[in-house]
């Protein structure tokens, strides 16, 4: 059984960092934006305060309210079995204990919004011409960006046989 310190838990850190990230950002823009009216910084990147209900890609937004429960419960769940995962690996396994520690963060930062709000904060929107991605927050890149380590990790890391 490994020590708390050399399991992947000693990168819990970075939950920490994200999860304050995407607060201290939503509180800003609720703070100083107006709800879906758009504010230019670069040409292809807007500030835009929205609320989500649903999950990515605004996927059950307009159900009748059982997919904010449903999705707190999932955002949980994730989450929990990933801290165990991370207490489970090796702290040296850096690629893979940041990939979970990013996910972790992202998923409790929206967990946060849902039980505070019913919904998410989302606010970075970028687009090409009429083109947008849909808007997003800090923890979702957390999420995406670590769900792309794993992946990483899983179809090109070289295993070695010592």
């Amino acid at each position: 059984m490994l020590k708390l310190q050399d399991s992947g838990l000693k990168w819990l850190w970075l939950t920490l960092l994200v999860i304050s990230l995407d607060r201290f950002t939503k509180i800003l823009v609720q703070t100083f934006l107006m709800p879906y009216q758009p504010v230019r910084v670069l040409p292809f990147f807007e500030l835009t305060l929205a609320y989500n209900k649903g999950a990515a890609f605004s996927f059950l937004n307009y159900a009748s309210g059982w997919q904010t429960w449903f999705f707190a419960c999932l955002a949980f769940l994730v989450s929990s079995i990933l801290l165990i995962w991370l207490r489970k690996i090796s702290s040296k396994e850096k690629i893979f204990a940041i990939a979970l520690t990013l996910i972790i963060g992202g998923a409790l930062g929206n967990l946060w919004d849902r039980l505070q709000f019913g919904e998410v904060i989302d606010f970075l929107d970028v687009f090409y011409n009429n083109w947008h991605w849909p808007i997003f927050n800090i923890a979702d890149s957390a999420i995406c960006t670590g769900a792309l380590l794993l992946s990483f990790k899983t179809f090109f890391s070289v295993e070695r046989n010592e």
